[in-house]
């Protein structure tokens, strides 16, 4: 621009500055957008899959219904570290348990090994690791399986309850367990965490 004693005469070209320090307002909006939606995920917590499977332990078969817990988990808002496949072997169940409480995330959800059958020792091994039962929360997913018609959940033996800050809950393996399972699970699980957090209180 040209100064003719503050005169801006026609064909001058005029620039605007801004004031140093000024943020662009979408920039501004867009980062309290994302730091929004990091903070809700933060709430919804973290949360791991372990599948109790011997086949896709050995690496003899694809893990298709870890896959499907993670994809509902995430869904449902929460962060998922990863999917484990274990042996059904107590002393390997329970050691990706401890390996998850230990590691902070807020939910852990096995699938498989529910059953009445010899290898179906994942309640058991679960129970070696629970400091607090919460049974409502299985006996809830037992009824909802039932009620829709998934066989394997209605002779479920699995458990659920709180390992330190940690919520721990066996699904049967079948993938109309997991789906209904999931649906019953999710809101009592946001519940659950809100709880051991103390977000409720704050």
């Amino acid at each position: 621009m040209s100064e003719r004693n503050g005169t801006v005469l026609p064909g001058d070209r005029i620039r605007l500055v801004e004031p140093e320090g000024s943020l662009d307002l979408n920039d501004e909006f867009l980062a309290t957008t994302v730091n929004d939606m990091e903070r809700s995920a933060q709430r919804l917590g973290r949360a791991l899959v372990v599948v109790v499977d011997d086949r896709v332990a050995r690496g003899e078969q694809e893990d298709s219904i870890g896959l499907l817990v993670t994809e509902l988990l995430e869904e449902a808002g929460f962060i998922v570290d990863g999917s484990v496949a274990v042996a059904g072997e107590t002393v390997d169940i329970r050691n990706a348990l401890n390996t998850a409480v230990i590691g902070g995330v807020d939910v852990v959800i096995t699938v498989g090994g529910t059953g009445v059958s010899p290898r179906d020792v994942t309640p058991d091994a679960t129970s070696g690791v629970l400091d607090m039962p919460v049974p409502g929360i299985a006996e809830a997913l037992r009824a909802s399986g039932l009620a829709a018609g998934a066989v394997d959940a209605g002779v479920s033996r699995g458990l659920a309850g709180v390992s330190g800050s940690t919520l721990v809950v066996n699904l049967a393996g079948s993938r109309a367990a997991v789906r209904d399972g999931m649906a019953t699970l999710s809101p009592l699980v946001t519940h659950v965490i809100e709880q051991l957090s103390g977000l409720e209180s704050a």
